[in-house]
């Protein structure tokens, strides 16, 4: 007889891209929205601002996309380096492997006897046996092959597209005053929508993450325009 479940287990996949892409848009609604805020501060001119705003995103993904892809660049060439130490030790000390291996089944309550059984027949294989170690001992997962190259495309593209969000409003005001009331608005419901998807899909709050996020960007942006505003009174 077959036994149909209706149960389904809800978990968070992709855990990497999501990572990445809150990663790129937190700053690039964040640093653009601050650095527009500071110079409507001080300038009269929406051309500087936005002038300004798309040199700092260009600057700032490439920057970002670059850390992105050093951090999976080290990521990948570690564990190729722990795997190479594993398959080493296997070959050099397998007794000891064995008996790390029996402290792993140790800590979940298994007897000796299954204990033994699970190294028997796991050291049958040798690549199974370092992968079980890797996981096991070390707590490494193999990265995805191309895991930099796409860390550093969906970094630096999320960038783009959340800097673009509270640049926009300089291009159709018609000076940077106007432009900063439309873009704190806008950019202040894209980081409360923003705060509370990424709250939401990581299992947090998502009110609670979502007023965080707005909160950080709105500070951000409110120190940055102090900031001009004082030193553009302080030259005049």
């Amino acid at each position: 007889m077959t036994i149909q479940s209706d149960h389904h287990e809800e978990h968070l996949k992709s855990s990497q891209f999501i990572t990445d892409v809150v990663i790129g848009m937190a700053d690039g609604l964040t640093v653009p929205f601050a650095l527009a805020a500071g110079l409507s501060g001080a300038v009269h001119d929406n051309t500087i601002v936005i002038t300004a705003g798309i040199a700092e995103i260009v600057a700032g993904s490439i920057a970002m996309g670059l850390g992105g892809y050093l951090s999976g660049q080290t990521e990948q060439e570690h564990y190729q380096s722990e795997l190479r130490r594993e398959y080493d030790e296997v070959e050099r000390k397998p007794e000891i492997e064995k008996a790390e291996v029996k402290e792993v089944f140790a800590d979940y309550g298994f007897s000796e006897e299954i204990q033994n059984v699970i190294v028997d027949e796991l050291v049958k294989d040798k690549d199974k046996w370092v992968d079980f170690m890797m996981k096991f001992e070390l707590g490494l997962e193999k990265p995805e092959a191309n895991r930099a190259r796409n860390s550093a495309a969906t970094i630096g593209l999320s960038y783009i597209a959340g800097g673009l969000l509270p640049l926009s409003a300089y291009f159709f005001t018609s000076n940077p005053h106007q432009g900063l009331i439309v873009s704190s608005s806008f950019t202040i419901v894209c980081l409360f929508i923003f705060g509370y998807f990424k709250s939401k899909v990581t299992g947090q709050d998502p009110v609670k993450g979502a007023l965080k996020v707005t909160l950080i960007g709105v500070l951000a942006a409110a120190a940055a325009f102090g900031v001009a505003k004082f030193f553009d009174g302080a030259v005049l």
